[in-house]
């Protein structure tokens, strides 16, 4: 049976994670092993779960603890499942809660950008991207275009953040990912120390095509994308080893991050050799 928890106003603790901390109190920068995030909607947390993310609480209105939500809570006996009047959950949320079902989760132990990278040969590496919805949509397209992990510097918007994990609709969940401590300078060097070819997407005067039959023959490949609207640090980009772009047509300049990170991963990805 469910752990379930009526309440009847808004002042119960168990409710601060849902609507009363900031992203930043979640998160518990200073003590990580305690950060918490949100996950939202039965997929996302079906998603975590699958991950070996640790549920500490569930709040939905009480028609979802037998509908949407009841396989979920099979599989989390014992968690706090909070549900009372539609009403007051919406003053709670700002939302009526028939769009879906929150689960405060724990954050998890991040490895090291050694041990994420020990078995990859496609790394995506992003550079201070502050959009939740662009890093959500960037993980989806990692996912989705094969490749092996991803790694955030640290400017770069957390990818637990609400928004960008119902963006990503969980995948998130499913590649890994670390932050890499120190960027650029220390990061590129790691890297090459891993193998890999570093890649900066960017509009320069000698980028060559992402089309370039030298980049599809590499075994391993980290792949840059920038922040919105300056893009790649200069640093960044000459410090990398190859420089690409993609070629565009009738006049259009470039492409949001979001969307030319699905081409570069798809294009970039890793090719089996031919028997």
């Amino acid at each position: 049976m469910p752990n379930v928890v009526y309440i009847d106003c808004l002042d119960h603790p168990g409710l601060d994670v849902f609507a009363r901390l900031t992203e930043a109190q979640l998160r518990s920068r200073k003590e990580p092993e305690k950060g918490i995030f949100i996950a939202e909607s039965p997929k996302v947390i079906d998603r975590a779960l699958n991950g070996g993310y640790e549920p500490l609480s569930f709040l939905m209105e009480e028609k979802h603890i037998t509908g949407q939500a009841k396989e979920l809570l099979e599989r989390c006996p014992g968690v706090p499942v909070y549900t009372g009047p539609s009403d007051l959950l919406s003053q709670l949320t700002g939302f009526p809660l028939t769009r879906g079902v929150l689960c405060a989760m724990r954050r998890p132990a991040l490895p090291c950008v050694e041990q994420l990278c020990e078995n990859a040969h496609r790394v995506a590496v992003l550079e201070g991207i502050a959009d939740p919805t662009n890093v959500g949509a960037i993980f989806r397209s990692a996912a989705a275009m094969h490749m092996d992990a991803v790694l955030v510097t640290p400017n770069c918007c957390d990818p637990l953040y609400r928004r960008a994990v119902r963006v990503s609709m969980g995948t998130v969940f499913q590649i890994p990912w670390t932050r890499i401590p120190q960027w650029p300078e220390g990061g590129l060097e790691q890297l090459r120390g891993l193998g890999f070819r570093t890649v900066a997407m960017a509009l320069t005067p000698d980028a060559v095509s992402i089309e370039e039959p030298s980049l599809h023959q590499a075994d391993k490949l980290a792949i840059m994308l920038g922040t919105e609207g300056d893009g790649l640090a200069h640093s960044t980009i000459a410090g990398c080893d190859h420089t690409v772009c993609i070629p565009m047509s009738h006049g259009v300049d470039s492409l949001n991050v979001a969307a030319a990170s699905a081409v570069a991963f798809w294009e970039l990805r890793r090719r089996e050799s031919p028997l």
